[in-house]
Order: C-alpha cells, then sequence, then structure tokens
C-alpha cells in the first residue's frame, strides 16, 4: 500500500485516537502479517504516542492556560467538573481503573483514552504508562485473535 512497509503502517495506525490498536492490527493481519508481528508492530506504535501524549499534555495544556483567557477557562472548567464528578469512582477502583479503561478494546477506550484519563487526574507518569502498556496487551491480545478468526472467516467465504 504506497510502496511503505506493512509495519509502518501498523506502527502508524496504532497511533491514531480513533482506532489504535483495534485498526492497526487488523490492518496487519489484512495486510499479510503474521498476527503476533502485526501486535508487536501495533503495541509499539501505540505505546510510543501513549508516552509522547503523557509528556505532552501538561506543558502545551499549561502553557495554553497561561496564555489564553479562553483556553484557561474551558480547561479549568473539565478538570473540575470531571474530577469532581469522577474522582470517588477513581479513589475507590485505583489503578484497576485505568487498567480497565485501555484493556477493553471498544470505542472510546484505549491507551490514548488511559493517558487523557491519567493527565486530568494528575496520576504519576510511571505507574499510568506501566498501567496502559498490561491494558493494551490485553486488548492487543483480544483483537489480535479478534481479526485472526473473522480473517479466517472471511477466507472461508471469499474461497
Amino acid at each position: 500500500m504506497y510502496g511503505l512497509p506493512p509495519e509502518l503502517l501498523v506502527f502508524l495506525a496504532s497511533m491514531f485516537p480513533i482506532g489504535e490498536l483495534r485498526t492497526g492490527i487488523p490492518l496487519g493481519i489484512f495486510l499479510g502479517m503474521q498476527p503476533l508481528w502485526a501486535f508487536f508492530w501495533g503495541e509499539f506504535g501505540n505505546i510510543l504516542i501513549v508516552m509522547l501524549a503523557l509528556k505532552l499534555l501538561k506543558p502545551i495544556s499549561s502553557w495554553l492556560m497561561a496564555h489564553s483567557k479562553f483556553c484557561n477557562h474551558i480547561f479549568l472548567k473539565i478538570f473540575h467538573h470531571t474530577r469532581n464528578k469522577h474522582s470517588t469512582k477513581i479513589k475507590k477502583m485505583g489503578s484497576f481503573f485505568l487498567l480497565a479503561l485501555t484493556a477493553i478494546p471498544i470505542p472510546g477506550t484505549g491507551g490514548l483514552t488511559g493517558a487523557l484519563v491519567a493527565f486530568i487526574f494528575d496520576l504519576a507518569y510511571w505507574p499510568s504508562i506501566g498501567l496502559i502498556f498490561i491494558g493494551n496487551i490485553i486488548a492487543g491480545i483480544l483483537v489480535m485473535f479478534g481479526a485472526g478468526g473473522i480473517m479466517e472467516l472471511i477466507k472461508l467465504f471469499i474461497k
């Protein structure tokens, strides 16, 4: 596809917020990669963008809040509302919440959503990365087996 190696396509597809591993791994399998290899490149692309996002969200939002009254108002409103509404759930569920949020491969969940939650609730960087990574491993395994099974079903009907 476009002369790019499938590994690079899976790596890049797994970095996009909407699809992440849910699109990267099936894309790799569709392009003929071994499921485990698609899993590896998808995980690598996703955790890299999660690490970058989690490192950059705070300085970018701080800069925007300092330089824009509008952004300051919006961010303070989002932080205040979200923290007030969900902080008891986060405290009650603890680390399991971040892990579960990233481990369930449905729209609206994933590594970048986990990074956003860790940022909003000001969770520590490395523990958050670890939990997101473990959650992504679980999600990636589910997607890998699901996509592999679906591809096998498609092959049955195409023949």
